[in-house]
């Protein structure tokens, strides 16, 4: 029997190159809004008032349900924020 190892779970899981990228996109996005969010200790009411969203939206984040976002969404809620978001982009390996 044959191991395969992976960088991380979407490598695991996700067949098609462009969704995996984004799927690793808005879950880096997801943890970062997540800690903001517990680190200045508000509430699932402050924290949406705040980003722009409803309170449901936030539980969903909390949540980790990713399919419930957009990159475009996590970019306008993390900015909310006070987050800086940047990219880079290489060639793949």
């Amino acid at each position: 029997m044959k191991v395969e190892t992976f960088d991380n779970v979407w490598d695991a899981i996700e067949p098609n190159l462009a969704k995996r990228e984004n799927l690793k996109l808005r879950s880096v996005l997801m943890l970062e809004i997540t800690r903001y969010i517990r680190r200045e200790g508000l509430t699932q009411a402050q924290a949406a008032k705040l980003l722009g969203v409803t309170q449901p939206r936030i539980s969903n984040l909390m949540h980790g349900k990713i399919n419930s976002f957009g990159l475009d969404l996590l970019v306008r809620m993390a900015t909310a924020a006070g987050l800086r978001v940047s990219m880079s982009v290489k060639k793949a390996a």
